[in-house]
């Protein structure tokens, strides 16, 4: 933790200061410097993460003090912009912690995933990994929304009663449990048309067997392996992975969610509706201090969180 001046705003920049601050998965890849979609965090910057930020101070035409907007501060109390990266949100409409979620990034990334690449049709088998997360949550509920069946993949008891009693999920499995594959053997009898993957691991060794002809897997992400510093012991599967591939005549595809920036309207027109409309329900995991953070990223990767996971900076002075 570093201590320091607030900076000051120069000619058309505004100055923030955080409300909430996102902590998501694809941040551990940003503290690594192994190749990857994005250039990493350089040593002594504030860790990358959209936040909500109040506007305290304005020299940009376009924004004024007491707004609040979408930004991408990141891990720091006060920051400033020139305002190209802002996106102003209204709390009348929604509110504003749910530009972070469901209304935000993880939203966008359940439904440009699920409906573009998975394509799910009325009667099919939908499963997610991560399946009480921001991401696996709504992939769920928005298959349920287009008539599949939606089968959620959850770490614990209490994380999958909420999947089915909350959220409308058609089953939902531990992956936890020691007969886990059995367990999702049985929930999926008809096997999976889409596989929404999120987490890798052992889960993927689970579904890859269930997997229909023609099943559709966006890849989201791959937090099990996260933290993996060398190739896993083991043989190498990657001809029975291949021949499945062609056999079976899967769609194996990885997205990043800015792929889909033209489909940004359409997300908060229909997600925005079904949020209205109680067609869809959302969960947040508040923490509260930035001090705090660290200890709550490293449990979003062990599975610790129950919903969006928000730091919740110290309210004002």
């Amino acid at each position: 933790m570093v201590e320091e001046p607030a900076p000051e705003p120069g000619a058309g920049q505004v100055l923030l200061r955080t409300k909430y601050l996102s902590l998501d998965p694809y941040m551990r890849g940003r503290i690594s410097d192994a190749k990857s979609y994005a250039e990493p965090v350089r040593i002594g910057d504030p860790i990358v993460g959209r936040a909500v930020s109040d506007v305290v101070a304005s020299n940009h035409p376009d924004f004024r003090p007491g707004e609040v907007v979408l930004s991408h501060a990141g891990w720091q109390e006060y920051a400033v912009s020139d305002g190209s990266d802002l996106r102003r949100l209204d709390p009348a409409v929604a509110p504003v912690s749910t530009a972070l979620g469901v209304l935000g990034m993880p939203g966008m990334t359940a439904y440009t995933g699920l409906l573009l690449i998975g394509q799910p049709k009325p009667g099919e088998t939908v499963v997610v990994a991560a399946a009480s997360g921001p991401v696996g949550s709504l992939v769920g509920q928005i298959a349920r929304l287009k008539g599949a069946r939606a089968v959620g993949i959850a770490g614990g008891p209490d994380k999958c009663r909420y999947l089915v009693e909350e959220l409308g999920f058609a089953a939902a499995v531990d992956h936890r449990a020691p007969d886990f594959p059995d367990r999702l053997r049985e929930a999926c009898p008809d096997g999976i048309d889409v596989y929404f993957e999120n987490v890798g691991g052992e889960v993927w060794w689970a579904v890859f067997p269930l997997l229909n002809n023609f099943a559709r897997v966006p890849v989201c992400g791959l937090v099990a392996n996260y933290n993996d510093t060398k190739l896993p012991d083991g043989p190498d599967r990657t001809t029975m992975v291949m021949r499945a591939v062609l056999s079976r005549r899967l769609t194996l595809r990885g997205f990043i969610v800015t792929d889909f920036a033209d489909h940004a309207e359409d997300f908060r027109r229909d997600v925005g509706a079904w949020l209205r409309e109680g067609q869809i329900k959302y969960r947040e995991d508040v923490v509260d201090g930035l001090e705090n953070a660290p200890e709550a990223f490293i449990g979003l990767l062990k599975g610790r969180n129950f919903g969006k996971l928000l730091i919740r900076m110290s309210p004002e002075p």
